[in-house]
């Protein structure tokens, strides 16, 4: 699935395309978290749904997609995991999770927005380990204010190239988020400036 597709259905099915492709993505949805919010982002730009029902809508797919991973882990238990570590790739994911909660306890829960894939399986790690969903709430939702507000915005901005910059941050994490965002305070700096001189002249 490409952003175009996605635009598509989204121009068919309205906000309720957004929700879904990222409540899915818990399933694996062959698209990244990352591009989908900024797909929602960049169709607002393009007039395709309005703003802020449409971030709101990408903000509660995001933490409802990460929620069902906590309460699975919490109901289920350990055979998700043990069924997801057969997998060759994703016992290293588990295992790296694992050393993640050791090392920064709840926070690992913020951390691991900034992570594909480890993103998707903390929630269930802490839900097997019962963290109570109060204190999983105010980590997750808190944090995933925050990251789905950047995305959205860098999707605003970078419009037609949301596949290519999701796919870079997809790949390559913190380092790229933290470049693209002050490559968009600068444009936006320089947009403002420049949109000054010219009401000025």
């Amino acid at each position: 699935m490409d952003v175009e597709y996605l635009i598509s259905i989204i121009e068919q099915y309205g906000y309720a395309a957004l929700f879904f492709s990222l409540w899915l993505g818990i399933v694996g949805l062959p698209i990244p978290d990352e591009v989908i919010v900024m797909t929602g982002g960049a169709v607002t730009g393009m007039g395709i749904l309005h703003p802020l029902p449409a971030f709101l809508i990408v903000y509660l797919g995001v933490v409802s997609g990460l929620s069902l991973g906590y309460v699975l882990g919490r109901t289920v238990g350990t055979p998700i995991l043990e069924r997801l570590r057969r997998k060759k790739k994703m016992d290293r994911y588990i295992t790296f999770s694992e050393k993640l909660i050791h090392k920064y306890g709840n926070f690992t829960i913020c951390i691991s927005y900034l992570l594909p894939i480890v993103r998707h399986i903390i929630p269930y790690i802490v839900g097997i380990n019962k963290m109570s969903f109060k204190r999983y709430a105010l980590f997750s939702y808190s944090t995933g204010l925050i990251w789905t507000l950047i995305f959205f915005l860098l999707g605003r901005t970078f419009g037609d190239h949301v596949q290519a910059v999701g796919e870079l941050i997809h790949r390559y994490g913190l380092q790229m988020v933290l470049l693209l965002i002050m490559l968009t305070i600068i444009f936006r700096i320089m947009k403002f400036v420049w949109g000054k001189k010219t009401t000025e002249e």
